[in-house]
């Protein structure tokens, strides 16, 4: 097993005075040419956005974009007709495809909302755009891996057009668990969202990450209870 470690403070850093964001990866004026993604991986954004504020109108093309509210609440629109509030708890996506409009504002005037946004390469160009938010409450059990999003449109959780799995846990200190890959040609990257575990040797504490390839499985341990989001994508296009 291959791995690498990409510690919290490391990340890129951007502060706009309404939005604070962190990029693991290379992103707006954050370039680093050794963080420019894992696989098709190529954004994670940790952002946190005041109240009243967010991001305006803006385009995308042939890019699968997820959304994970951590805290608050974000109010989305687009161009093909959706409307409404994405809640903590709940995932978006949007595959962008031949082309898409939309803005993500903070749901709130009063309190700021934190979220992640993360984008994967798609595997199909010039798809319809399409929109899909999922309420995770029914498919997450504690102490496990939770399948949040898949490639397919009948899994647990939302799809992309991708071979790409996404899991999250909530897991008590003390807990080891397992991670089977879905394709073992895959790589997986690990995000701690909040907690302390361990992994091949690795230590990971809140908003570290570590990328896994050259396994079929890699194993947690629980040093303090912790939040994990495990996103196994292809390594190539």
């Amino acid at each position: 097993m291959k791995t690498i470690y990409h510690a919290a403070d490391s990340r890129g850093n951007a502060n706009h005075g309404w939005l604070k964001s962190r990029h693991t990866f290379s992103f707006a004026n954050y370039y680093n040419p050794e963080r420019m993604g894992f696989g098709v991986l190529r954004v994670i954004n940790d952002d946190f956005v005041i109240g009243g504020q967010g991001f305006g109108k803006h385009s995308h093309l042939d890019m699968e974009i997820i959304s994970i509210p951590l805290a608050g609440k974000l109010a989305h629109g687009d161009s093909i007709g959706n409307e409404g509030m994405i809640e903590t708890g709940e995932i978006q996506v949007m595959s962008a495809g031949t082309g898409i409009t939309h803005s993500e504002m903070n749901g709130s005037r009063e309190e700021a909302v934190r979220f992640l946004q993360i984008w994967v390469m798609p595997n199909k160009m010039s798809v319809a755009p399409r929109y899909q938010q999922v309420h995770m409450g029914t498919i997450m059990t504690p102490n496990e891996f939770n399948q949040v999003l898949s490639p397919n449109a009948d899994d647990a959780g939302v799809w992309i057009h991708q071979d790409a799995w996404f899991s999250m846990g909530e897991f008590d200190e003390g807990v080891t668990q397992t991670y089977q890959l879905n394709n073992p040609n895959n790589g997986v990257y690990i995000f701690v969202i909040a907690g302390t575990v361990v992994i091949d040797g690795n230590i990971l504490s809140t908003r570290d990450g570590l990328g896994v390839w050259d396994t079929k499985h890699f194993t947690m341990e629980v040093k303090e209870a912790a939040t994990v989001l495990v996103m196994e994508v292809p390594l190539s296009m």
